[in-house]
């Protein structure tokens, strides 16, 4: 009995766990759709409103929380470390939390989904906690995007 219990305790702990993952970060699996001439990726909200979603740098696994208010893309210090990006020359960020000290780096390639950017503007930040990548900008300003209610529509054009 007592090991019926651990076993379905065990159960209970991995379900909710994963449960939660998954409201932190709706698109796991991030889908694509392709078109004549474009790529488009379709991604849900989160609990909080944010677009969390997973993706590739440089052919490594991250994730990227979109924030169409940050000039460029954001990596965390430790992620950068991790990922190997090439520092480039220190710039003062201004952030929510004040001012701190960072550096440029380029991504080679950033893809989310089926689309994928080559040669993306980033900065390395010292005071980002965590292993999300904030995606700003400097990305984002390369595709369509278009927001309604919980669901935000990123599209790429191609050249065909």
């Amino acid at each position: 009995m007592v090991l019926a219990w651990c076993a379905a305790l065990f159960l209970a702990t991995r379900f909710f766990g994963q449960w939660e993952e998954r409201q932190q970060n709706p698109n796991v699996m991030v889908s694509s759709e392709q078109g004549n001439g474009y790529i488009e990726v379709k991604l849900a909200s989160n609990a909080q409103g944010h677009f969390v979603a997973s993706g590739h740098i440089n052919g490594q696994p991250v994730d990227f929380m979109l924030d169409t208010g940050a000039t460029d893309v954001a990596v965390p210090a430790e992620l950068a470390k991790r990922l190997q990006l090439a520092e480039g020359f220190g710039v003062t960020l201004s952030t929510a939390n004040g001012l701190s000290q960072g550096y440029r780096t380029r991504i080679e390639r950033l893809q989310l989904g089926d689309i994928v950017l080559r040669d993306v503007r980033a900065l390395v930040a010292p005071g980002l906690h965590g292993d999300q990548v904030l995606l700003g900008m400097s990305a984002l300003n390369k595709l369509e995007f278009t927001q309604r209610g919980g669901t935000m529509l990123l599209r790429q054009t191609t050249n065909r």
